[in-house]
């Protein structure tokens, strides 16, 4: 059996890091501070994986992005997924070799289908993920600006049998709001889901990653919390959901 996974989100918009709530950003401080508050070092000990975004809304400049990525995993020694913006292989190549270890793409499942499928083909199914934003009324695209006309349910389906790796499910609606994962939508659309699912929106303690995790159809919980999950809380979280013998790596 898969062990499960501990996940943190980064927040990036031109050159800064957000706390995001209901997909709306808040700057909170650049590469600097968050090297200062964040020992990465450290707190990779807490975590499996870490998603850095580029929620960017009118230039996402790949380039910019990019160089923050690298700056990144030189103190970071987990696997790294990187995303927001991939518009052309050259886009997803530069993610690379900047240290990502997975790319993260959304709109495109929409609109460049095509380009999706030659992704998947040049990097293979395990380095792709797709992320999916939704609310209560259903999809949207273009950091969550743009609702597509399908349910929820029909869409994971699509996306599955283009050959994704993973699905990362956000609930807009949850989103920074701190009240847990929306887990009776998670439940209701992940029956034929197939691939590995990673949930996130709502996590706001140490508790609701655990009830997360022990969904049967959770292969990981993904949190963006700045504040609630600075200093020790991810360390703790993580020795709390050992003792609950939840399936994750002990080390």
């Amino acid at each position: 059996m898969l062990r499960k996974r501990i996940i943190f989100t980064l927040i990036y918009e031109n050159g800064f890091f957000n706390q995001s709530r209901n997909f709306r950003l808040q700057r909170v401080g650049d590469i600097s501070w968050l090297e200062e508050n964040y020992k990465f070092k450290e707190l990779s000990f807490s975590l499996d994986e870490l998603v850095i975004l580029n929620a960017s809304k009118l230039d996402k400049n790949i380039s910019e992005f990019a160089k923050t990525l690298e700056k990144i995993v030189d103190d970071v020694f987990i696997p790294i997924s990187a995303g927001g913006g991939i518009r052309s292989i050259e886009d997803a190549k530069l993610l690379f070799n900047s240290g990502a270890d997975k790319i993260v793409i959304n709109s495109i499942l929409v609109n460049d289908k095509d380009l999706v499928t030659l992704l998947i083909r040049r990097f293979g199914s395990q380095s792709v993920i797709a992320s999916v934003d939704y609310r209560n009324d259903g999809v949207y695209i273009n950091n969550g600006t743009e609702k597509i006309n399908i349910e929820l349910r029909e869409y994971l389906e699509d996306i599955q049998s283009l050959g994704v790796g993973e699905i990362f499910l956000n609930s807009i609606d949850r989103d920074g709001t701190g009240f847990g994962y929306d887990l009776d939508t998670i439940e209701k659309v992940s029956k034929n889901i197939t691939i590995p699912l990673i949930i996130s929106g709502g996590a706001g303690n140490e508790k609701h990653l655990l009830v997360g995790l022990g969904g049967s159809s959770v292969d990981a919980v993904a949190t963006a919390n700045l504040f609630n999950f600075i200093g020790d809380g991810l360390q703790n979280a993580r020795k709390m959901i050992i003792l609950q013998c939840e399936n994750i790596a002990q080390w």
